[in-house]
């Protein structure tokens, strides 16, 4: 129940003061600080629901809160292991791709050893060496090649002159001349062959050229 206004008690402290006879009104005064009104105060019940209100929200908002850091740590979880196994994908390729580098160059040189040593220890016989060298020489120019080459060496291509130290199917001095038509020369009838037939044709014009001069020199 509400408490009268200050305005109410003094307009009904006038009308009693004149009613009784005073020559002069009565004016009371209220307490006007003790004047709020009761309906302003909430009661103890509401007071619990407003602070369990704001308790709810609170939990609400942490509730959130925490939600909202634990989808963000997810996330960052998410993205830094996508990116670890990236770089562990892109590892493993580039090992692989290494190793089948590595591999396929240890295949060549292996290949390539093989046929250094094949080189070095085929043999040719005369027959054979004569074939290389009806392939090279031009037909017009074989038989006069092959004179020459049947007096120098006997169509043996690791011949080698004991006093001079001439080598090889055309007897070059010294033998390493032969290196500019091929590092196999030592072992190889066709690299001896394109050596001696190159050096007839500069210094003779040609094959039969220089049988013509071995015959009057006996050497050429």
């Amino acid at each position: 129940m509400a408490v009268a206004s200050a305005t109410a008690v003094t307009a009904v402290g006038a009308v009693v003061g004149v009613a009784s006879g005073d020559t002069k009104p009565t004016v009371q005064t209220a307490d006007v600080a003790g004047s709020t009104l009761l309906a302003e105060i909430p009661s103890g019940e509401q007071a619990q629901t407003v602070s369990e209100n704001i308790a709810m929200q609170a939990d609400a908002q942490q509730a959130s809160a925490t939600a909202a850091a634990q989808k963000a740590a997810a996330e960052a979880a998410r993205i830094k292991a996508a990116q670890v196994a990236k770089a562990k994908s892109d590892a493993d390729k580039a090992a692989a791709a290494a190793k089948a580098a590595k591999a396929r160059a240890d295949a060549e040189a292996a290949a390539s050893r093989a046929a250094a040593r094949e080189a070095v220890t085929k043999t040719y016989t005369a027959g054979s060496a004569q074939a290389i060298a009806q392939s090279i020489v031009p037909a017009s120019q074989f038989t006069c090649f092959s004179n020459i080459v049947e007096r120098e060496s006997g169509w043996d291509y690791t011949a080698t002159n004991a006093s001079s130290g001439a080598y090889g199917l055309v007897q070059a001095l010294p033998g390493s001349k032969m290196a500019s038509a091929g590092s196999d020369w030592r072992t190889n009838p066709a690299t001896q062959i394109k050596w001696g037939l190159s050096y007839m044709d500069s210094r003779y014009g040609s094959p039969c050229d220089a049988w013509a001069y071995w015959q009057v020199h006996q050497s050429y």
